[in-house]
């Protein structure tokens, strides 16, 4: 290869593989010195000049000058075996003071005088040799790129196209790299589709022995608020803040929210007109509700919109300190307020950080009759 077109080969590598040139050059460089030592069975020490200009391969040959040879020594460890203590410059890489000086008059000992050895056909012995280093290189400054990237994206909602199946996983397409969707992380009861496009939340970015591991799910509840501030404006620039998000994934969640514009309705911007809005989150949950809660500093307020969609709800707190409530419903009200294997009411408990016990009202005069 020529020296031009090794610069043109290297600026599209750069430019295809998103990746700084200085990592390429000092590859292809260590790549060259390799080269150099193994076909040319040089023990001194070497150093490759490229011209990022016009290409050229310079290699020298560089010695360390010394006022004497040192080829090691032998010491006698505790069990009185002798052991060879390697010197710590090659003998091959020094040069005696007295012959530095017939080239160089005024250098010292420690430092170095280097001379040009490149071979003439260095360039074609070197190609082969230098082509497995650099592109080793170029797949780690790679890998190290997609961390770099993917790890500003951690937390947040991705589009992908589903690429692969096996066993445990779906493979999302997320443009350099595909991200890992555990099957255990997909909605209950969803069915995903080859090819297609599907919304993701980025859980987690590291660096596995195989190169970057994306980690995806679409039942953290991340995900919930990520949908959210993809389809509500006011959500997204802070208009509407999302207090506390909690999920029950495939059966329900529960999203208190409030309005830092008393003129703006935080429910109804995050319902839409006609549902439109919520109609979008809820597209993407495999029949999952969603309850929109406003949130309030006080309790009593917060537990009773908290057990949406029970109605007529009375809320007393018990225990202030350990933060634990009675809930009252009528009779009518008890299997809403308890929800699907108990959902409803777990999840009440969690978002308020109540402990939260229920009652009817039946039960409450029942026992105050008694």
């Amino acid at each position: 290869m020529k020296s031009k077109e090794l610069i043109k080969a290297l600026d599209n590598l750069v430019a295809e593989k998103n990746i700084s040139p200085d990592v390429v050059f000092e590859a292809l460089q260590l790549a060259l010195q390799t080269a150099y030592k193994k076909n040319f069975n040089s023990k001194t020490n070497v150093r490759v000049d490229i011209n990022r200009e016009t290409g050229d391969i310079k290699v020298y040959s560089y010695f360390v000058v010394v006022d004497e040879y040192d080829d090691g020594k032998e010491e006698i460890d505790e069990e009185g075996n002798i052991k060879k203590i390697e010197p710590k410059i090659n003998r091959d890489a020094q040069i005696l003071l007295e012959d530095a000086k017939k080239i160089v008059p005024n250098i010292t000992v420690g430092e170095t005088i280097e001379q040009e050895v490149t071979p003439a056909d260095f360039g074609r012995v070197a190609a082969g040799t230098a082509k497995q280093v650099v592109m080793q290189k170029i797949r780690e400054a790679e890998k190290a790129s997609i961390i770099e990237e993917f790890a500003d994206k951690q937390d947040e909602l991705m589009i992908g196209m589903v690429a692969l199946e096996d066993q445990n996983n779906y493979y999302i397409d997320l443009g350099r790299t595909r991200g890992i969707l555990p099957k255990k992380d997909i909605i209950p009861g969803e069915k995903i589709v080859m090819g297609s496009n599907i919304k993701v939340y980025l859980t987690k970015v590291e660096n596995g022995p195989k190169g970057p591991v994306i980690k995806l799910s679409r039942k953290n509840y991340g995900f919930i608020k990520r949908l959210f501030e993809h389809e509500i404006p006011e959500v997204a620039n802070g208009t509407i803040v999302l207090e506390m998000v909690v999920r029950e994934p495939g059966i329900r969640s529960k999203v208190a929210v409030y309005s830092t514009n008393e003129r703006i309705d935080a429910i109804g911007s995050c319902i839409g007109e006609k549902g439109s809005r919520i109609a979008g989150i809820l597209k993407e949950l495999n029949g999952e509700r969603i309850d929109i809660i406003p949130y309030s500093d006080d309790p009593v307020e917060f537990i009773k919109n908290a057990m949406t969609p029970a109605k007529d709800v009375i809320v007393s707190i018990t225990d202030e300190e350990n933060k634990k409530a009675l809930v009252i419903v009528n009779e009518d009200n008890l299997s809403l307020a308890i929800g699907k294997k108990g959902s409803n009411i777990k999840l009440a408990s969690r978002l308020t950080k109540y402990t939260l016990e229920i009652k009817t009202m039946e039960e409450i005069n029942k026992a105050g009759n008694s």
